[in-house]
């Protein structure tokens, strides 16, 4: 999984997990509970449906909020992250999980104009 994050990856929901198995990923969710081991959470996205995200190593931070997920989707459909971002919601706006849903559908409706796999010119 070290080179996922040098590949372009689309930014998908719950609702498109089953699409992207073995797929590099970009997922955005708000965090709902995190293992007592610190070794996976659950996140809800969007449309309110949650997924597992698991980890390589244990959190060593508090993992609240929404945060930015990079990884592969298994075929269990859950997510197996090689990296995450917390997206800072502390300037007094919060993320808008709902109206990023939203745009995801755009992105999905108009794949010629955001395009996310890599073409190989031969």
């Amino acid at each position: 999984m070290a080179g996922i994050i040098d590949v372009p990856k689309p930014r998908i929901n719950c609702s498109m997990l089953q699409q992207h198995i073995n797929k590099a990923v970009c997922f955005v969710a708000r965090v709902s509970k995190v293992h007592p081991s610190g070794k996976s959470f659950t996140a809800v996205d969007g449309e309110g449906k949650t997924v597992t995200v698991e980890l390589n190593e244990p959190l060593e931070e508090e993992l609240s909020g929404v945060v930015e997920v990079v990884g592969m989707v298994s075929n269990k459909g859950v997510l197996m992250a090689a990296t995450y971002s917390l997206l800072r919601e502390d300037r007094g706006t919060p993320f808008d999980l709902e109206l990023y849903n939203e745009a995801l559908k755009v992105i999905q409706d108009f794949p010629q104009h955001y395009p996310f796999e890599a073409t190989v010119s031969g």
